[in-house]
């Protein structure tokens, strides 16, 4: 990059000459991995509505089941091999099973077809945790605490570029071309991401690439390291309460937006408007103050400002219980978790070793993840039977954020102790 190129760029993000590349090859990588799921996420989203909001909470069962299924073979790649070949290899996997959907959709009748799109719904929930959940252990491996609260908002920022192209697209494509050509482009996405992250991966600044991550742990690798720490522990009831509220919000959405239509073509081009509306927002977050924030303020209070919108956002539905309001809350709910609250916790990751980095870490973003859409789901049904849906989820929703509040400032004392016990250890060992 020339000279002015990073003069420019130092005024939006605190890089240095040698991150450079480092820092804008991540955002390319990251970029092509959000446009791959964004450009799934309105279908299957329109799927999960079509096949009626009552059975979600099945839906969300089944995803936990196939992440379960899911984790112990990623576990056994992440021991076996080295980064540069587990993520390539993972990448190719997700690949050949968008094609696999497509042939499906294109030859598949009747109930078939409707078994496939259920199949779909639980696949592309697996699919996104665990592309992304790969991204972000990587990222957490390549650089430092101090880099992370530095660069993460950043890089994050290039990923919702890529899922502004990708719900953009869907939203333009999706009267045209239909819903099936779209996965080829998600497979094309999943690709180039690919090709981004072998780029970044021979920079100087990845300097570990051709070692296996270190192995103490078997196939359940994730559970084990879990299950031994209490920092590990705290990240997964945070996890599940960051879940929970945002499933309840989740399902206020689909009820209201079946409410609203019964074309599935007008409520896929809702949800893409929905995904497009939270991006901006995320990506004005992201690249001109997640970073400051979490610098600034430190990653328990940057953490704590998502709750503190649910609480708002429930509260609101309360007063105005209408799809317009519940697209409001959505779009400040999501856009402050994608813009400030990943970056933030993402940095929590970035002081544990590197098994932990790969294995814990991708079993609290997937299975931990979605038994929190599971039981999110369920007492979702519980809370909202006999009575008013708004009122009922904002009570629930209450102490829930309470705990969450705790958790959060709790993990951010915790993580600044770790990050200066690691900083101490490397000058010693120097």
């Amino acid at each position: 990059m020339s000279s002015p190129g990073r003069a420019l760029l130092r005024r939006v993000v605190e890089v240095r000459d040698e991150e450079v590349g480092a820092l804008l090859w991540s955002c390319g990588y990251s970029f092509a991995v959000l446009a791959s799921f964004y450009v799934l996420r309105p279908l299957r989203e329109e799927m999960g509505v079509a096949g009626g909001v009552r059975n979600l909470p099945w839906m969300f069962t089944g995803t936990l089941a196939a992440t379960l299924a899911v984790s112990p073979l990623f576990s056994m790649l992440v021991s076996r091999y080295s980064r540069r070949r587990f993520i390539p290899y993972a990448y190719h996997f997700f690949t050949a099973n968008l094609v696999l959907f497509f042939v499906l959709f294109r030859t598949l009748e009747g109930d078939a077809k409707v078994a496939a799109a259920r199949a779909f719904f639980v696949w592309t929930s697996v699919f996104n945790l665990f592309v992304v959940a790969v991204f972000w252990g990587y990222m957490a491996d390549l650089f430092r605490s101090e880099q992370g609260k530095r660069l993460f908002g950043f890089i994050a920022a290039g990923g919702t570029l890529g899922a502004i192209a990708g719900s953009g697209l869907t939203t333009a494509a999706v009267r045209v071309m239909g819903t099936t050509q779209l996965l080829l482009v998600a497979a094309a996405f999943v690709q180039i991401a690919v090709l981004a992250f072998r780029r970044l991966d021979r920079l100087p600044l990845a300097g570990t690439t051709e070692t296996a991550v270190m192995t103490r742990t078997g196939a359940w690798g994730g559970l084990t390291l879990v299950l031994g720490s209490a920092y590990l522990l705290m990240i997964c009831l945070y996890m599940l309460l960051f879940t929970t509220a945002s499933t309840f919000t989740y399902l206020e959405q689909a009820r209201l937006v079946a409410a609203a239509s019964a074309s599935p073509e007008a409520r896929t081009a809702i949800f893409a408007r929905i995904d497009l509306l939270v991006n901006i927002l995320s990506l004005l977050l992201q690249a001109l103050l997640a970073g400051r924030i979490v610098r600034g303020l430190g990653v328990g209070p940057a953490l704590v400002i998502l709750p503190l919108v649910h609480l708002a956002g429930f509260a609101s539905l309360v007063a105005w219980p209408v799809l317009s309001m519940c697209v409001i809350f959505q779009v400040l709910r999501r856009g402050t978790d994608y813009g400030v609250a990943k970056p933030a916790r993402e940095v929590l990751y970035t002081v544990l070793d590197r098994e932990e980095k790969y294995k814990a870490k991708s079993f609290i973003d997937t299975f931990v993840y979605r038994g929190g859409d599971a039981v999110g789901a369920w007492v979702y049904q519980g809370v909202i039977a006999g009575g008013e849906p708004a009122m009922r989820v904002a009570l629930a929703s209450g102490p829930m954020i309470a705990v969450w509040i705790g958790v959060c400032l709790w993990l951010g004392r915790r993580q600044r102790r770790r990050a200066a016990e690691n900083e101490a250890a490397a000058l010693t060992a120097a």
